[in-house]
């Protein structure tokens, strides 16, 4: 029924309208299961309006149950939401502002992931007891393991086993500075160190930066002028923009913070994704540097799984201390998951996974979306997307809402200053390859057919 027609509410939003006359169409018999519907294209010239208002009321009706689109087969109505599709959407409760790696549906990793899920399950009783509260030897040991691959090397006792990213930030924070403080970081960059800061009552400043990464010497003025006790930095394929440190801006920085005695954070979670990446700062200057290694980009985020390695001189009996008051313990079960996937190998198959299906997201968007339009490193899951005027970043990001794929306006992610008209783009969650190629292209419709307002 490629004629079809909707009757669209002149008092509704147009792709709502859309996607509400397809639903009022199946219900009265105008539309039956099977038809097809006019192409996306086909219908905004019928009823003159953009084919982005037109794609989104497509996206909407999907999402409803009411239609199916499959590339080469076009948009076919169905009789009432797909039972397989619905139980999956029911089961996804991400949470799409947040940057979550693609999820792989290889058979064979995934039967040998839910056989060492049944060999933990045996465990189950002792799994479900208080443990230790920086992790047990054999998780130490399996942290060890794990950060070797970025070429750092540490004692046991160097290594906390932590619920998380947020929770080792926290307590390294907390040991390191006073109220008062002030903490240096990129001023694009992950926004989580922002929330922790006013948390602490320490004080914030954004570090501008150029292809290289942070300016050295602007860390060095603020550590002439505060009272600077921590940097912060997330160096590798960093969140959002996809950019890393260079070798050459890493000594830089490591010179100045150990020329005025600074605390190096360095918040690694992306940085087991590329094959090739520079030395680590905590390889640069051991003496000084707070490791962070977070599983969450890595292997999984609801491990909810991080593995700090302190300075050999560090206070780590403080952190312990400060994570057991704020966290008792990190989850026995979730952590043991993730020593197994390590002590047999299967961690390496998960991050293979990600990788290679990170490389092939990346490729679609290069063949996808407009040249120079986003920044990207080949081996992410994310994108730093810059719209072309008029579009701005909210209202880019609105038009995304309904799609599988996370888009986040610049705001969260500065420190300070006017935000950029960027976003960042999550090519991974739950999101299918398939559901990727759709949503970057009605991405790069939108982005070549700007609004006229």
């Amino acid at each position: 029924m490629t004629d079809w027609l909707p009757q669209l509410d002149d008092n509704r939003p147009a792709y709502l309208s859309l996607a509400d006359s397809i639903a009022r169409d199946l219900s009265t018999g105008r539309l039956n299961p099977g038809d097809r519907l006019p192409s996306q294209r086909m219908l905004a010239e019928q009823l003159q309006m953009n084919f982005s208002t037109i794609a989104r009321g497509y996206r909407e009706a999907q999402s409803r149950g009411l239609i199916r689109t499959r590339v080469g087969s076009g948009t076919e109505v169905l009789a009432q939401a797909d039972s397989h599709s619905t139980r999956a959407q029911r089961r996804d409760l991400s949470d799409r502002s947040m940057n979550q790696a693609p999820e792989s549906d290889n058979p064979v990793l995934q039967a040998r992931l839910k056989e060492i899920w049944n060999d933990v399950g045996e465990e189950f009783r002792s799994l479900m007891r208080y443990q230790s509260c920086s992790g047990s030897a054999e998780d130490k040991a399996a942290a060890l393991r794990w950060v070797a691959r970025r070429g750092i090397e540490a004692r046991s006792e160097q290594v906390l086993v932590t619920p998380g990213t947020h929770a080792a930030m926290l307590a390294i924070l907390r040991t390191n500075t006073r109220p008062g403080d002030t903490v240096c970081c990129e001023n694009i960059t992950y926004p989580g160190i922002r929330g922790l800061c006013e948390l602490l009552e320490l004080n914030l400043r954004g570090l501008s930066d150029d292809k290289e990464g942070p300016d050295p010497a602007e860390l060095d003025d603020w550590a002439r002028r505060e009272k600077v006790t921590v940097f912060y930095t997330n160096p590798d394929v960093r969140n959002p923009t996809a950019g890393t440190i260079s070798s050459r801006r890493r000594a830089e920085l490591v010179d100045v913070c150990r020329r005025h005695g600074i605390t190096i954070i360095e918040d690694d979670a992306y940085g087991y994704l590329p094959t090739e990446a520079p030395s680590t700062l905590a390889m640069l200057a051991p003496e000084r540097v707070y490791y962070v290694a977070s599983l969450a980009k890595s292997l999984g985020a609801g491990l909810r799984v991080a593995y700090v390695i302190v300075p050999p001189d560090a206070p780590a009996g403080s952190i312990d201390k400060l994570l057991k008051v704020t966290n008792v313990m990190v989850s026995p079960l979730t952590t043991r998951l993730a020593t197994r996937w390590i002590e047999t190998g299967v961690s390496d198959d998960i991050l293979h996974q990600i990788r290679s299906e990170s490389i092939l997201r990346q490729q679609l968007a290069r063949d996808i979306l407009p040249a120079g339009s986003f920044d990207a490193h080949p081996e992410a899951f994310h994108c730093w997307v810059r719209p072309p005027a008029p579009w701005t970043r909210h209202r880019i990001v609105d038009w995304m809402r309904g799609h599988a794929l996370g888009a986040v306006a610049s705001d969260v992610f500065v420190m300070h200053g006017q935000p950029p008209e960027a976003f960042r783009l999550c090519l991974g969650g739950a999101a299918t390859r398939h559901q990727t190629r759709s949503a970057l292209e009605f991405l790069r419709e939108a982005l070549e057919n700007p609004p006229l307002s």
